[in-house]
């Protein structure tokens, strides 16, 4: 996950352009720029990020200027934008800013992580196409492609450009530090803005980035409120694990093999925050890295062979099962968490994980909390994660 690709990075800088976007609602407003202070704030609803380390934002009186960076690597390539109220062309913006006009009127998404914002906030009639996914949940996306209000555009190093430009949206949200294939989209002349939420190392950070695309939707309040009750309600769950309750602090891992490879994530993960915030370690909590680990099955069965709990989210045609589980590689069944029937279990072709759970941390903090300790949330209906039968 921390491979930049330097063409991708290259590639931003080339397509990143005017974009035809209106802008955030105004306390008020004057033509004379030279009697104004240029950093009083004259924006009704302010988005501030507390916890995303992916975004920053800083509002003058005739814009706002956003910094995108990796949250995962400070020395990462960086992207800079002047957000504007349609139809301004204010002065004094600095230099390497591109410039974008708001609100956002229309938008391709790239990954279901970034849809997921869109469906929080109410906003699908925003977006207009989508890549290629195996599996849709959402019943308004599904009757937007059906009637051909949303279009799909291929899948990622093979997009249709034809059809991106007959759709003609104000700009592409991207994920420029994944193989996206985004060199395809070069002579296009949409501008490009990244949506790092996939980088960010806390589930309530991943989940602010709704702030970040309700900012260009023009619905600040709408995503300052979505976020304050996912914000809320995240806390409350979190404080239920008592002194006593916190003494008890399962380990568990994550993960299956892949090729002869076992990919895991470091302990400064978001992953690694989560299990925490539900009362659990996670068997690599010491490692600082906060992306992608790859290890070999003897390092994790020496790390995990008595851990308590084994979180594997995968896509199964069928009911998965330990037999299943078992019979994709034998040494499975050595592991303490599957001889105790602790394997925490998704299955991606039954449940909206990266459709939903992106802006839901609440919701799938309840569901390891009850896993972890039960006795906390008794009547909890998981969502998300289940115990394996």
């Amino acid at each position: 996950m921390n491979n930049v690709l330097v063409g991708g990075c290259l590639l931003l800088a080339m397509c990143l352009g005017s974009c035809n976007v209106t802008g955030v609602k105004e306390k008020g407003h004057t033509d004379d720029a030279e009697n104004v202070d240029p950093t009083r704030s004259t924006y009704e609803q302010e988005v501030i990020p507390r916890y995303a380390q992916g975004f920053e934002l800083a509002y003058k009186d005739q814009y706002i200027l956003v910094d995108i960076r990796d949250p995962q690597n400070e020395e990462s390539a960086s992207f800079h934008y002047a957000l504007v109220k349609r139809g301004t062309r204010p002065t004094g913006i600095p230099k390497g800013y591109t410039v974008i006009e708001l609100p956002v009127r229309s938008v391709i998404c790239m990954t279901s992580l970034q849809l997921s914002n869109f469906i929080k906030l109410g906003a699908l009639d925003k977006v207009v196409g989508i890549t290629s996914t195996r599996h849709l949940f959402n019943k308004e996306m599904n009757r937007r492609l059906e009637e051909g209000k949303t279009m799909r555009i291929g899948i990622e190093g093979n997009f249709d450009n034809e059809v991106v430009m007959s759709m003609n949206p104000d700009l592409i949200l991207v994920s420029p530090f994944k193989r996206g294939g985004y060199e395809s989209l070069r002579d296009v002349g949409i501008p490009l803005i990244p949506h790092l939420g996939y980088k960010e190392t806390t589930p309530l950070g991943q989940a602010e980035w709704i702030k970040f695309v309700a900012l260009l939707l023009g619905m600040e309040e709408v995503g300052n409120e979505r976020f304050a009750t996912i914000e809320k309600r995240y806390d409350e769950l979190r404080s239920l694990l008592t002194t006593d309750s916190a003494k008890r602090r399962p380990v568990v891992f994550s993960g299956e093999l892949r090729g002869g490879n076992w990919y895991a994530v470091g302990g400064r993960s978001f992953l690694a925050q989560l299990f925490k915030d539900a009362g659990a370690d996670y068997f690599l909590k010491d490692d600082q890295r906060s992306g992608g680990v790859t290890l070999d099955f003897e390092t994790v069965y020496n790390r995990a062979d008595e851990a308590d709990f084994w979180r594997i989210v995968n896509s199964y045609p069928g009911a998965f099962s330990y037999e299943a589980l078992k019979e994709q590689d034998p040494r499975y069944a050595d592991f303490r968490a599957f001889k105790k029937r602790g394997v925490i279990y998704c299955n991606m072709r039954d449940t909206p994980f990266y459709e939903s759970m992106p802006t839901e941390p609440e919701v799938v903090l309840a569901d390891l909390l009850h896993i972890f300790h039960p006795e906390l949330l008794p009547d909890h209906e998981p969502v998300y994660y289940t115990l394996l039968k």
